[in-house]
């Protein structure tokens, strides 16, 4: 029987499309939705502009003017790196409209350089300015902006059609719904609370209101990304670092650390000792420009007294997952429209692998996907909204469960630093996440899934713990969904290095797709056999 929703509210609005989410994704997402006319609403964890790993730092974009041999060479870089997982006409539709998009920037007065010949630089964006400029946008165009208010849940209504969300607002501790025809889920990816920069309000809270609506995932095995960082900082910002050399302790060259694989080998040697850097190929010329394009990449070192350009430093390597890996929310066609009617992802949330197939896309074509996803979605979901229009409104139910429903059968009290804890245990070491064998992800699964099971039978006994309790939950999930399309993935590809099976097999050139939450499933689909959304929009009506 179809259970309504009863709980009151004290904000209760209505929209036709409602964006998850305030980044780069979220926010051209509400942007082109509000430009077709659409009423738009966008809740935010944080505030709007400032939150999440664009706006921490300096951004590089997957941008190139639309000159064939550029854009060939552009993406024949990544086949090969991705593991030809790899679309071609993907890549081609984000490159075109991250140019067209990286220059409505322009034009909207974002400060672009320019380079030696004083033509405009447009392959990188400094992350408050961008953010800045971006929330100014879309409050321009109408949208309807919460801030410091973390969604919660899907509703759905009879049909199972995504019809809005509910959540909290942080400052005040009360709970909101946005009733929406279409929904746009933009959250980012999950770096698993590793305090790396920007990425604390990451949690995978996206994927898991996603999953309990029946909408799938898409390369979760490559979610195993990790930035180099000085061991005293969060920043994982590591473009500087193709001018370092990497050092063991007595100060000896490590070899290969540098190369474009140098994670693996610094990963390592910080399993048996420390590692040092200094950025000592970058000439005397270059270090004004240096700070320039990313000043808050020196702060620690000026705050340490450390001059990064003639000192060694020690580094680490901080988990990033899926903020720079490549897994998340499978899209079904160019709308972005996921498995669920109704349901939208863009972003990080989205799966990357049409265009950086297994091998993380850094910062420049995860920007870029942001850009051009987040565009097409918004402009999708407005159009769905405009077809799915009705004079009367829907019944709808909550979907939320694990971290959210206080039951009198649940004995647990949810404690929700030890579920943090366990799950990072399981994901941060390299030897278990970046280093994977059959014995090491089996092992991990078994406490994962223990440990799913354990907070299914927990109760939150606070409201204010619900945030928190909904992000150790969605860790928890994503950690279960990483490893169980790992263990099916018995080869090395892209950033998936599974010791045990240490060569890329060309029969397992697919795709995996994974869903569930109490029974997490996993299923290969092959490269040439997407499937489509049941004629796009045309087929919801």
């Amino acid at each position: 029987m179809f259970k309504t929703l009863t709980t009151d509210f004290e904000l209760d609005l209505q929209a036709d499309v409602l964006v998850i989410g305030g980044g780069p994704a979220g926010t051209w997402a509400a942007w082109s939705a509000a430009s077709t006319g659409a009423k738009v609403v966008l809740v935010d964890k944080g505030y709007c502009g400032t939150t999440g790993c664009a706006a921490a730092s300096g951004n590089g974009v997957w941008y190139v003017p639309p000159d064939p041999e550029a854009r060939e060479t552009a993406k024949a870089s990544r086949e090969s790196l991705g593991g030809f997982l790899c679309d071609r006409h993907w890549m081609d539709r984000v490159l075109n409209q991250t140019y067209v998009n990286v220059n409505q920037l322009a034009e909207w007065g974002y400060p672009f350089p320019t380079d030696d010949e004083g033509k405009p630089y447009r392959r990188s964006l400094q992350g408050p300015e961008y953010m800045r400029l971006m929330r100014r946008q879309i409050q321009r165009a109408g949208v309807k902006i919460l801030d410091h208010s973390p969604a919660l849940e899907l509703l759905v209504d009879e049909d199972g059609a995504v019809g809005g969300a509910t959540g909290m607002n942080r400052q005040t501790g009360g709970r909101w719904m946005v009733r929406s025809i279409a929904t746009i889920i933009a959250t980012g990816g999950c770096a698993f609370l590793s305090k790396a920069l920007g990425c604390n309000v990451l949690t995978g809270d996206g994927y898991l209101m996603a999953a309990e609506a029946g909408a799938e995932m898409s390369g979760m095995e490559f979610s195993n990304a990790y930035g180099i960082s000085p061991a005293f900082s969060s920043v994982t910002k590591t473009l500087f670092y193709n001018w370092a050399t990497f050092t063991y302790e007595d100060g000896s060259v490590i070899p290969g650390a540098g190369s474009q694989r140098g994670r693996s080998v610094i990963a390592k040697t910080l399993l048996e000792q420390p590692v040092y850097a200094i950025l000592d190929k970058a000439t005397q010329s270059m270090h004004p420009s240096m700070r320039l394009a990313q000043p808050n990449f020196f702060l620690p070192f000026d705050r340490a007294g450390i001059d990064p350009f003639t000192q060694r430093f020690p580094v680490t390597l901080r988990l990033e997952g899926t903020v720079r890996g490549t897994g998340g929310i499978r899209i079904l066609d160019e709308s972005c429209a996921t498995s669920v009617r109704g349901l939208y992802a863009a972003g990080d949330a989205a799966t990357r692998e049409l265009i950086c197939g297994g091998f993380t896309g850094g910062g420049s074509h995860n920007a870029a996907w942001a850009i051009s996803s987040g565009y097409w979605s918004g402009e999708s979901a407005a159009e769905y909204s405009r077809i799915r229009q009705q004079k009367t409104q829907p019944q709808l139910k909550s979907l939320g469960e694990v971290g959210l429903r206080s039951q009198s059968d649940r004995y647990h009290q949810f404690a929700t630093d030890e579920v943090i804890q366990a799950v990072q245990a399981e994901v941060f070491p390299y030897e278990k996440n970046l280093f994977r064998t059959e014995q090491g992800l089996s092992e991990s699964l078994a406490r994962l899934n223990y440990l799913w099971q354990e907070i299914r039978s927990s109760q939150v006994t606070s409201n204010l713990e619900l945030i928190r309790a909904r992000e150790a939950t969605a860790m928890v999930a994503t950690a279960r969904w990483m490893y169980s399309s790992a263990i099916e993935r018995k080869e090395t590809r892209g950033m998936h290095k599974h010791l045990d099976y240490p060569e890329q097999d060309p029969n397992q050139q697919h795709y995996l797709i994974s869903g569930g939450l109490d029974r997490v499933w996993v299923k290969s689909q092959p490269l040439n056999n997407t499937e489509k959304y049941l004629s796009k929009i045309g087929a919801a009506v």
